[in-house]
């Protein structure tokens, strides 16, 4: 007597109103655990197996459903659909949801192989280069054009990229018969792999090139003018579109990729479009202010310096910036006043600063930052106490 039939939801450890996607992860992580292959020694994971692939069958096919749902087994018996035995290969209308999971099982269990269905191999499309260039911060502002020298795979010349020796061309693969695609028999499936005799390109070179050995390329250094636009910073990249590496017969080339790298300044710091500057100033012009000439990355300007200038004020000159390269208001040079302590004193120099001291008797009134200081310490101690 033949044991009733396990109910397809129960089987695939799912809710009768589960959805599609549940439905297909649930069958993915059963199907994995109970392939007979992943099993050999379980002589009832065959069995187990296609329990759980009828119950799929029926489950992922919205019209098999419906009956099942309606009608139980006697909706979705061989004998009502059609047809009979394991549907495990058959795949038919509505039912490619099926065919997919079973595509990314394949992949799962005998690599990318598995899945690609056999169709001839496409020739590859050659890599992306990478090259970095130093600039001077003068040459990231201005912008500037230089050769450079790229070593990369090029297209063959001797046989224009194709492998095969001038005058003779590609034959049928012999063990693929040019479908690209060879038959493979893993135990309880049978799978479709790349040809390994032509990569799966379902043609083969009889006489390969005496330049490239078949590969259609060969290893060489070519110069390149590379033309940096004005306003580039740090980590920006530039793009030379076919640059890259030959591709692999034939096929088309990678892309160039020029990362830009800028070295440091002896006097300016960069910020996105504005320019930093540390200005040294003697302690007459800081007390008495005056005028100095600086330098900038156009030329040379002349800044103000105010009277009773503090050491860290920031004196901006407007448009001695960076233009941006992405468009935007020209940036500004800013300069730090950083003021500069008498080293190197006589005793005459000594004599007149201490009487200049002297004469500063009113320290709140000349040195208010000072004062201020030494009034919020006395508070902290005190507070402390």
């Amino acid at each position: 007597m033949t044991s009733p039939k396990k109910d397809y939801y129960e089987l695939l450890g799912v809710e009768k109103g589960a959805s599609e996607a549940d439905i297909k992860k649930a069958f993915r992580r059963l199907a994995m655990k109970h392939h007979p292959d992943r099993n050999p020694d379980d002589k009832g994971a065959e069995a187990k197996f296609k329990e759980i692939n009828e119950a799929y069958d029926a489950l992922s096919d919205p019209k098999k459903r419906q009956a099942y749902d309606q009608f139980g087994h006697a909706g979705v018996d061989s004998s009502q659909m059609g047809g009979g035995g394991f549907h495990g290969f058959h795949q038919g209308a509505g039912s490619a949801g099926f065919g997919e999971a079973f595509g990314d099982i394949f992949g799962d269990l005998f690599g990318a192989g598995g899945r690609s269905g056999g169709g001839r191999a496409q020739p590859e499309r050659g890599s992306d280069l990478r090259f970095r260039m130093t600039l001077t911060l003068e040459e990231a502002v201005h912008g500037i054009t230089r050769v450079i020298s790229v070593p990369t795979l090029a297209s063959c010349k001797t046989c224009n990229g194709l492998g095969a020796k001038p005058g003779t061309s590609k034959t049928t693969c012999t063990t693929c018969k040019g479908q690209g695609a060879v038959r493979m028999q893993q135990g309880f499936f049978s799978v479709q792999q790349a040809c390994p005799s032509c990569q799966g390109s379902g043609q083969m070179i009889k006489d390969p090139c005496k330049s490239c050995y078949g590969q259609g390329r060969v290893q060489e250094t070519k110069q390149l003018s590379v033309k940096i636009p004005a306003g580039v910073d740090n980590g920006d990249r530039i793009r030379l579109s076919g640059e890259g590496e030959a591709g692999g017969h034939g096929a088309s080339a990678g892309d160039l990729y020029v990362e830009v790298v800028v070295k440091e300044h002896s006097l300016f710091q960069r910020d996105g479009a504005d320019l930093h500057c540390q200005v040294p100033v003697s302690f007459v012009m800081a007390c008495l202010g005056g005028e100095i000439e600086i330098p900038t990355l156009t030329g040379h300007v002349k800044l103000k310096i105010p009277g009773e200038t503090q050491s860290g004020k920031s004196l901006r000159v407007r448009g001695h910036g960076i233009k941006p390269l992405r468009g935007g208001a020209m940036g500004d040079l800013l300069c730090h006043v950083t003021i500069e302590t008498p080293v190197h004193l006589t005793s005459e120099q000594k004599a007149h600063l201490e009487a200049f001291d002297k004469a500063l008797h009113d320290g709140k009134k000349h040195s208010p930052k000072a004062a201020g200081w030494f009034e919020g310490m006395k508070k902290f101690f005190e507070g402390t106490k």
